[in-house]
């Protein structure tokens, strides 16, 4: 975060928390869809499962941390508890869970065993805790969200730092519950106690975000094809939502203007499904489509939150391993070299004629450097000029999010044949922007800022070659 500058432009709307600036840093992380369904074949279990189905031949946390690290993941979240309610963790609360079943003669915990596995790794860990519990005698009654919470503080206290905690929005219906075998429902706008539960999480944990429709960190995209909208606003009227209660088209796009800084998370399968199924080990997405994915979700300024369901063995298939090897090696191929870097940077007044607001400062690494202006100048333009044309067919932008998203619309032109003419444009660009354009040569690029509810702050300007 900024430390105060008094000759900066003043931040504009809502801003990010520190912790949600951390958040935005990872942009790709990844999924872990491991339970009971993994061994009955299921997508949602009805709660009534054997714990002694749970059973890897296999397990190997390492596997699995090592296969998401190599492929450029930057943490992983695990399911330690999905809607049928069997624990991934010898929880005191309940006896469904590892502790009953024979994997590892009782004594196993999935959980500690990938936390570990990632901190070895360097990746972040992060947990989903179902609110719904098809197993749980009480859920749909009040006792339930106690015991709900003894559960949540158990993994927010025993697994090291946790960089973001999951909150599913599935809340009622049909399940076991004990043996009732009957349909529960819930008020869902009083019953959890959200805020109650999500103080507890600031308490225990509080450099992770929280994850739910209504945040109050991260929101949910509004659907699980891994898709930000082409206009996807950082911000949000918060108050709007509740989790579970998703109106998707404006969690697609965000709010403008909007009360909250609740940035977009694009989560999305490797497989069909969320569990590993054996009928799809040929329907895992390739790495194109995993790329087309990224730049459709971190190139609209979200996250890609990617599933990699680990097998009956308890490891990531190898199909999915090398497609996720595959992605890694494209992304880092076409990132490796930011062609602007080669270019001079000119723009007309920059703010105070200060060298620290100069559009030079747009090429510059630091993340803490930015270009911006006076504060009357809302449409600046700024050109690349280059002492030997460029062949690039990716354009990418930053804002400088500790002073808010400012721009509202941006075009890019090039100079062909004595003019210009235009490339791309866009809307939103917060945390990042990655448009592909046609692939084109040029020696001069203009950038033009056509919209901005305050003066810009542009932290990044970068071309590539995608071959």
């Amino acid at each position: 975060m900024m430390s105060f500058d008094p000759s900066a432009p003043l931040p504009f709307g809502p801003i990010p928390s520190p912790r949600q600036l951390q958040w935005h840093a990872l942009e790709l992380y990844g999924f872990l869809h491991f339970t009971v369904n993994t061994f009955t074949d299921l997508e949602w279990g009805f709660g009534d499962e054997s714990p002694d189905i749970f059973n890897p031949s296999d397990f190997d946390a390492e596997q699995m941390v090592a296969t998401a690290a190599e492929g450029g993941l930057q943490g992983l979240i695990l399911t330690c508890k999905h809607h049928d309610g069997f624990c991934l963790w010898p929880s005191r609360y309940t006896g469904h869970s590892v502790r009953s079943s024979s994997w590892r003669g009782g004594q196993g915990d999935v959980v500690r065993e990938i936390s570990d596995a990632c901190r070895r790794r360097g990746l972040k860990f992060g947990v989903y805790l179902s609110p719904w519990d098809r197993n749980y005698s009480a859920y749909g009654y009040p006792e339930y969200v106690p015991y709900y919470r003894a559960q949540l503080r158990e993994l927010l206290e025993n697994y090291g730092p946790l960089f973001e905690i999951w909150f599913d929005g599935a809340n009622g219906g049909s399940g076991y519950y004990g043996g009732a075998r009957e349909t529960r429902t819930i008020d869902k706008m009083i019953y959890y106690g959200w805020e109650e539960t999500w103080q507890m999480v600031r308490n225990l944990q509080p450099e992770a975000v929280i994850f739910s429709d209504a945040g109050p960190d991260v929101r949910w995209v509004g659907n699980e094809e891994g898709l930000a909208g082409e206009t996807c606003w950082a911000t949000l009227n918060r108050s709007d939502f509740i989790p579970g209660e998703a109106n998707r088209d404006r969690l697609n796009s965000g709010d403008r203007p909007a009360s909250d800084w609740l940035p977009a998370e694009c989560d999305v399968s490797i497989r069909p499904g969320w569990f590993y199924h054996p009928a799809e080990d040929r329907r895992v997405k390739t790495p194109e489509q995993l790329l087309d994915l990224y730049f459709a979700s971190v190139g609209r300024g979200g996250s890609l939150l990617l599933n990699l369901p680990p097998d009956l063995r308890g490891q990531i298939h190898p199909n999915d391993a090398a497609a996720l090897r595959g992605f890694h090696s494209r992304l880092s191929r076409l990132f490796s070299r930011n062609l602007a870097c080669d270019a001079a940077a000119i723009s007309g007044p920059y703010r105070a004629g200060l060298d620290r607001f100069a559009p030079a400062q747009l090429l510059n690494p630091d993340p803490e450097a930015y270009w911006t202006c006076d504060d009357h100048d809302l449409t600046p333009t700024l050109i690349l000029s280059f002492i030997q044309p460029q062949r690039f067919n990716v354009v990418g932008l930053r804002e400088y999010l500790p002073l808010g998203q400012r721009i509202s619309a941006f075009a890019i032109d090039t100079w062909q044949s004595g003019g210009w003419q235009p490339l791309t444009s866009g809307t939103s660009i917060g945390a990042r922007r990655l448009l592909r354009t046609p692939t084109i040569t040029a020696a001069t690029l203009r950038l033009r800022i056509t919209q901005a509810a305050a003066c810009p702050a542009l932290s990044t300007l970068g071309l590539w070659l995608e071959e």
